[in-house]
């Protein structure tokens, strides 16, 4: 796998870490170090007496240190990692030590022993029909608080307290329905202070309904779009049995990333496009805060070659990364013409899947205008797009820019997007 500056600063738990790490990556720093196919290692010196060892799992993405922090990696991670990056001619020695190998032995078993694991099928599918009575009592409940919404009007909405929605989020939490506690979430971030609200309100309103009603008839439904719903429900896919099937190789752009944290857990989105395929990706990848990493090493910027496999839908977005992976330098795709071709591509989707989330395009010349106090972005035709409420970064759009077209990576839905990233001098920038 290949390790980059980026990757390694991506890689760190706080800035203090990137600081501390960064003063570690120098050879002086450390007693010994080597590398392999496998793994990097080596021995810093700190203020006691004995060498801290450290060592990454580059394959499985990996961190163990003999330091006393709880941050993976540690700083020591960091500079061995950013070390391996500036001078990977420095690691001469390809011989890991015993501490090593054995740490590496034990990881090779323990996924052994999971995998050979055997699976009670009796008790998994108890387990099934329980959740699915708990999901369906919990529907019967969000069913009655959504009529008692449009049976009241909505004049008194903008009034209620956080609490309103809250509660219903935690009682689809409590159901195991965790797609719905999102979307009663959202429901409750709606601008109430904003023209117009009661019409983004009602949308919202209405895709719950859909996917709940879509949910409870599912049994006459296509099999794709089953899978689908239940996964806007909550229910999750087994990864292990989605990695044995075949996916799509491909170079995939990594064209964004959003992070995420709520409590103790970091949602990681990577937003991917595949240079020949011409497929858009979504890849998530979620991690407990100072205590475990993401499996793979993704730089937006970059692109990963290698084999996706998407999850089950009729409109396939989501999707898992299959090992192995390499990164290389991220290509200039040619992308969509313009707004006509994305409207297209929409409405194509719609007509499959009227509940669905937002996906990334790359398009050809297009150039942010101002109209009627507004931010658009305009394609070859002379056609406009409007730009995302609130989208941060116009000012360094305008600024890569200049008034000049540019090859663009956007994300959004229906008719409203937000640049991701643009090509400028034949390299990607990201937004």
């Amino acid at each position: 796998m290949l390790l980059t500056e980026e990757h390694v600063i991506g890689l760190a738990p706080d800035d203090a870490s990137r600081k501390a790490g960064s003063a570690l990556a120098s050879p002086g720093k450390w007693v010994s170090k080597g590398a392999n196919a496998d793994a990097l290692w080596g021995e810093c010196q700190g203020s006691g007496s004995k060498p801290y060892q450290t060592q990454v799992d580059i394959v499985n993405v990996a961190f163990k240190c003999s330091c006393p922090s709880r941050k993976f990696p540690c700083k020591h991670g960091i500079g061995l990692m950013l070390l391996y990056a500036r001078q990977k001619n420095a690691f001469t020695d390809n011989t890991p030590p015993a501490w090593v190998s054995e740490w590496l032995s034990k990881r090779a078993e323990k996924k052994v022993e999971k995998s050979d694991k055997p699976v009670d099928e009796n008790a998994q599918a108890k387990r099934l029909q329980a959740r699915q009575q708990k999901v369906a009592d919990g529907i019967t409940e969000l069913l009655l608080w959504m009529k008692d919404i449009v049976r009241n009007g909505l004049l008194q909405i903008p009034e209620k307290v956080p609490a309103y929605w809250e509660n219903m989020a935690r009682r689809m939490v409590d159901a195991q329905a965790s797609g719905l506690a999102g979307m009663v979430r959202a429901l409750g971030e709606t601008n109430f202070y904003s023209e117009g609200w009661q019409l983004s309100f009602l949308d919202q309103l209405l895709r719950i309904y859909l996917v709940v009603q879509g949910y409870t008839q599912s049994a006459d439904l296509d099999e794709l779009l089953q899978q689908e719903l239940r996964s806007l429900i909550g229910f999750t896919q087994n990864q292990e049995a989605l990695k044995q099937q075949t996916g799509v190789k491909d170079n995939w752009l990594v064209l964004s990333k959003q992070t995420t944290e709520e409590e103790n857990l970091t949602t990681e989105r990577y937003w991917l496009y595949g240079q020949h395929s011409r497929q858009s990706a979504l890849v998530l990848q979620f991690y407990v805060r100072n205590q475990t990493r993401p499996e793979v090493l993704i730089t937006p910027g970059f692109a990963l070659q290698g084999e996706l496999v998407y999850f089950p839908s009729p409109t396939p977005l989501r999707a898992i990364i299959k090992y192995p992976v390499s990164n290389i330098s991220l290509p200039e795709v040619t992308g969509l013409e313009g707004w006509t071709q994305v409207t297209a591509s929409e409405t194509a989707l719609f007509e499959q899947m009227p509940v669905r989330s937002e996906r990334p395009y790359i398009v050809q010349q297009l150039t942010p205008v101002q109209h009627n106090l507004q931010w658009w972005l305009k394609d070859q035709e002379e056609r406009l797009m409007p730009l995302k409420a609130g989208y941060a970064n116009i000012w360094k759009l305008l600024a890569l820019s200049g008034g000049k077209p540019l090859n663009m990576a956007i994300l959004g839905k229906e008719q409203q997007y937000e640049p991701l990233g643009a090509w400028y001098n034949g390299s990607y920038k990201l937004l």
